[in-house]
């Protein structure tokens, strides 16, 4: 067999990589100087190494994510109140490998759903599947699943994320509706799954927003008492943003 119909035998078989690594290889004629061992690994990881790459960024863009954010960016001003060697133990994302919950707090600006979104992005870096999303709009998202049928499987797929991240939780009160949908997506959650917090509003008034007793007891119970807790603070840094502007 030749070469041509190798690299067509494997591109056929949808293993490009080795396939265009191969061509390579043969048109710079650098098959003399390896053994086929080393060869054959040279090929397999060459493979492993862009499937890998291309889930990555699969997983990246299905996320969803508002802001390009990374671990590496974070910025830990003093006045933020964040406390480097806990973010960055957070960063290790051992929590997820526990299902724990992380819930951030602060004012508008402070760079909660940034931090959110930096764990989500290093998550997807490793491999987990993660899915952000606005509070407000996957709630509307949700009513209309209930009118056409597809409730369940919106729930189902939310459930398979290995991190759900809220953000802008709480700046309206729920409606029954809203409760509902709520506590079916965090008891689908507890204990299997990771739930990212990000939320303008204090822990303590979640009771009200969340409203009808005994469902928000249920709701907190399962999101909040298992969760890491982080509550910012200072100046808004959108604000900083447009100052050096």
């Amino acid at each position: 067999m030749n070469n041509n119909q190798t690299i067509e035998k494997l591109r056929k078989m949808r293993i490009n990589a080795m396939a265009e690594l191969h061509l390579q290889q043969v048109k710079n004629n650098q098959l003399t100087d390896v053994t086929p061992d080393d060869y054959l690994a040279l090929l397999t990881d060459h493979e492993w190494e862009e499937r890998q790459n291309k889930k990555i960024q699969r997983l990246l863009k299905q996320a969803g994510f508002r802001q390009k954010a990374t671990i590496a960016d974070v910025d830990y001003q003093a006045g933020r109140q964040l406390d480097k060697n806990m973010f960055q133990r957070l960063s290790s994302l051992d929590f997820i490998a526990r299902s724990e919950n992380l819930i951030f707090t602060g004012p508008s600006g402070v760079g909660k759903s940034y931090l959110a979104q930096a764990l989500g992005n290093q998550a997807c870096m490793m491999e987990y599947k993660v899915v952000y999303a606005i509070t407000s709009r996957l709630f509307k998202r949700f009513k209309l699943s209930k009118v056409d049928g597809t409730y369940m499987r919106e729930l189902n797929k939310l459930s398979k994320a290995d991190v759900l991240i809220l953000d802008d939780f709480g700046l309206q009160s729920l409606d029954k509706h809203d409760r509902e949908t709520l506590m079916d997506i965090i008891d689908d959650r507890y204990n299997q799954k990771t739930t990212i917090v990000s939320s303008q509003i204090p822990v303590s008034t979640w009771y009200d927003i969340i409203g009808e007793g005994t469902i928000a007891d249920a709701i907190l119970d399962r999101l909040v008492n298992s969760s890491h807790r982080i509550d910012l603070n200072g100046p808004s840094l959108r604000r900083d943003i447009l100052k050096a502007e």
